[in-house]
């Protein structure tokens, strides 16, 4: 048995430190590292290992936070080219840490520009520039360490660079007391190093792994590959000359349980098999078989997920991803975070991007001296002229849509006001507006404006009675309206309708319920083309199928919540 299986929970401190010394024998295949840990002694006790594990002349790179592609990838040498008269390329940062680590501190804000750069690199192994009159191509063969500092389990650096590095080791529970002990050294990964070239892989390996990845609901081909990788790696500091089953169970462990997804399935029954033959003096132990190897690393791999996890995945459903406090990001010509430049002129409010507008005019200075006036002048041309772009995040205006009619009355109202009002605190939290409005008997009725009073908002709320029919088309094509207007202020809407789903009133204000549900279901698409961020919240005592097709002609997030009260109402809508 390996140590993964007779020991179903590894030190974590251990196992962090076998992943340090496993990267610095061959960082540059395995991508690198995802740590998860809040800035503090165990992280830095963990980059300190990792960085003595090192040769001493092995690159060390910080990634500063809203990098510029010209820094990032290289590009044009201002000083030398405007002193030379001729294009100077310069080195990027991806450049200079060819051969070593690049450190991305909080790589959980990484834009995904920015991300989408570092994935080319890492799986190119170089920088192609092609830009500023240079055509070029530099090596970057690197290994990336994203140091996730996020709070919250859905703040993760981006899915393109976690599925590129071999490992995801997460710090945070780690105690600083529980950092000591002896751990690997630099002289152990020398050795690995030289054995690594020659480490055989049997066939019987890269089925098990597959099958395992395969198990465990990883769909991605780069988690076996990185595995086999780590598999070689813990061979050769073991200076074994083949991967053996310890070494696999090793990989499956640190590299695909973290990336677990789904539990295994149950294994059948196997059946009945025929008496062995008679043993023999000459039969030696077999080799495991790939099916044998397979549950071996599945179990390896299971020990590496955290206790509960995997009762949560099997009842865990896939959960869209909502504007939060921050809003939606938008451009804007005058204030926000700088993104770059762009061709343009010098009116209104737009601001010069100075030394983009000298990068552009730099490599022409020999050229226009010879057909302009003598002198020592910088010589810059309208089409040289760069304007700075500026990114800034909108507002967030979540709208209410509240069924006050006879049947939502009937089943609880009372406990969708008490998750309104919950909401409310939150978004007061967040400093979102807030809006309210509510729909019984023939209309809908908009409550409250836009606005970031919660006193007045918790005072229409309270006031709001009860009872009538169920106009449900007519409410939707006011938030319609409302989160339109909200949408050209610049903020970004989202609206939480809290309903039975059941209407009977028509847009004329007449009874019926097969006409009040297709003008409901029309009115339900119009929010969907608007592309408007919607949930739809089942307050009926019993998920409904009414709620079911409205939420699905919305696209909104249904949120059937049976015998629930204000508290869970809140905490589903704020889980969405």
């Amino acid at each position: 048995m390996t140590e993964g299986i007779t020991n179903p929970w590894p030190n974590p401190w251990d196992e962090a430190m076998r992943a340090a010394a496993i990267l610095a024998v061959d960082a540059a295949s395995m991508g690198g590292a995802a740590l998860r840990a809040p800035p503090g002694p165990v992280r830095d006790r963990w980059l300190a290992l990792m960085r003595g594990l090192l040769p001493p002349a092995t690159p060390w790179r910080r990634l500063p936070p809203g990098i510029a592609d010209s820094r990032l990838l290289g590009g044009l040498d201002l000083a030398a080219t405007l002193q030379a008269g001729r294009p100077i390329a310069e080195r990027g940062l991806l450049a200079e840490a060819d051969g070593g680590i690049l450190l991305a501190a909080m790589a959980e804000r990484l834009t995904p520009g920015i991300a989408a750069r570092l994935a080319a690199a890492l799986d190119a192994g170089e920088v192609a520039i092609e830009r500023d009159g240079l055509a070029l191509r530099t090596p970057a063969r690197l290994a990336l360490i994203a140091l996730d500092e996020g709070l919250e389990a859905e703040e993760a650096p981006p899915a393109a660079l976690l599925d590129r590095l071999a490992f995801q080791l997460d710090l945070s529970a780690i105690a600083p007391a529980a950092t000591g002990g002896p751990g690997p050294t630099a002289g152990q990964v020398i050795a690995a190093r030289t054995l690594l070239p020659g480490i055989a892989v049997g066939p019987d390996v890269l089925e098990a792994l597959c099958a395992t990845a395969a198990a465990l609901g990883i769909a991605s081909l780069r988690p076996p590959l990185l595995a086999l990788h780590v598999a070689r790696a813990a061979a050769a500091l073991a200076g074994r000359e083949a991967v053996a089953e310890e070494d696999a169970a090793l990989a499956a462990r640190l590299v695909l349980g973290p990336r677990a997804i789904q539990a295994p399935a149950e294994p059948a029954a196997p059946p009945s098999a025929p008496p062995p033959p008679p043993e023999t003096a000459e039969d030696q132990p077999p080799r495991p078989g790939p099916e044998a190897l397979e549950d071996i690393l599945l179990a390896a791999a299971e020990a590496a997920i955290p206790a509960g996890l995997l009762d949560q995945l099997r009842l865990a459903p896939a959960r869209a991803r909502l504007p939060g406090k921050a809003g939606l990001q938008r451009q804007s010509p005058k204030r926000g975070r700088p993104i770059g430049s762009r061709p343009g002129e010098l009116r209104g409010h737009a601001h010069l991007a100075l030394v983009d507008t000298l990068r552009a005019a730099a490599p022409w200075q020999r050229l226009r001296a010879r057909s302009g006036p003598a002198g020592g002048r910088l010589r810059i041309a309208r089409e040289d002229i760069r304007i700075l772009r500026f990114q800034q995040r909108s507002e967030t205006a979540t709208l209410f849509v509240v069924d006050a009619s006879g049947s939502a009355a009937f089943h609880r109202l009372a406990e969708a006001k008490g998750a309104v009002e919950l909401l409310l605190a939150d978004c007061y939290i967040r400093r979102d507006r807030v809006a309210l409005l509510a729909f019984r008997g023939t209309g809908a009725e908009l409550l409250l404006p836009p606005t970031s009073s919660l006193v007045r908002a918790k005072r229409c709320l309270a006031g709001l009675p009860g009872g009538g029919g169920t106009p449900m088309a007519t409410a939707l094509d006011e938030a319609l309206g409302v989160a339109d207007a909200i949408r050209r202020r610049g903020q970004t809407p989202l609206v939480v309708l809290l309903t039975d789903g059941r209407a009977n009133i028509a847009r004329d204000g007449k009874p019926g319920r097969d006409r009040a549900a297709a003008e409901a279901l029309e009115a339900a698409r119009a929010l969907q083309a608007a592309r408007i961020t919607t949930l739809l919240v089942d307050t009926s005592p019993r998920p409904q199928e009414a709620g079911r097709q409205l939420a699905a002609a919305m696209g909104a997030r249904y949120l059937p919540l049976p015998y629930a009260d204000a508290t869970s109402i809140s905490r589903a809508v704020r889980a969405a």
